[in-house]
């Protein structure tokens, strides 16, 4: 049964990539177009869009999100291309709709703020990441930071449930599942998260 189930979850493996790759393409496509309009038409203004909660102000950002440690520009372009390069490698065992979501807002967050690093001033790797989003009591920040915040919880919450990158299931026998065998000349017991498809 476990074979027929990880055999339906391979298959459906390039169907989980197109999610992550949507998902990717999508956050990063509004954070790079929020961030033109954002410079076109608030450098000279801010709008408020609920008093005392909400406005948009352009600000620049040296340091990490939402504005974190300023002076570590280069650093934090480096990491940032670091975590690309590892989501890039990890996302080829891609079997989980979940993480296919959880991967493509991670990646999509870090390129759409690594363009920044890039391409902006000062210069090459020292780029100011571009902030329009202003919660009253909060940091200003952009779509990318946003989309890595929300990736990031995903990701705790899927880790806390164990449900793997791959979607596969461990045969009942296999290690760590000792526990998992019902009374004597009965076989394995009942899965008690019930019919949780972990490759959706």
């Amino acid at each position: 049964m476990h074979e027929d189930a990880n055999r339906a979850v391979d298959a459906a493996a390039p169907r989980r990539l197109g999610i992550f790759l949507v998902t990717t393409t999508a956050v990063f496509a509004a954070d790079v177009i929020s961030k033109i309009l954002a410079v076109s038409e608030l450098s000279d203004r801010s709008v408020e869009l609920v008093p005392g909660v909400l406005d948009l102000e352009l600000t620049r950002n040296r340091g990490a999100a939402f504005g974190v440690a300023g002076g570590a520009t280069i650093l934090f372009t480096l990491v940032a291309v670091a975590v690309i390069v590892v989501i890039a490698r990890v996302a080829r065992r891609l079997r989980s709709t979940a993480w296919a979501i959880t991967l493509g807002l991670l990646l999509g967050g870090a390129l759409g703020n690594l363009l920044d690093r890039l391409v902006r001033s000062p210069g090459l790797l020292r780029g100011e990441v571009v902030d329009w989003i202003h919660l009253h009591h909060w940091p200003v920040f952009n779509i990318a930071d946003s989309a890595i915040v929300v990736g990031g919880l995903l990701a705790v919450l899927l880790t806390a449930r164990n449900i793997p990158i791959d979607g596969r299931r461990e045969p009942a026998g296999s290690a760590g599942s000792a526990g998992s065998a019902g009374p004597v000349g009965q076989g394995p017991a009942a899965d008690p998260r019930g019919d949780l498809d972990q490759g959706d």
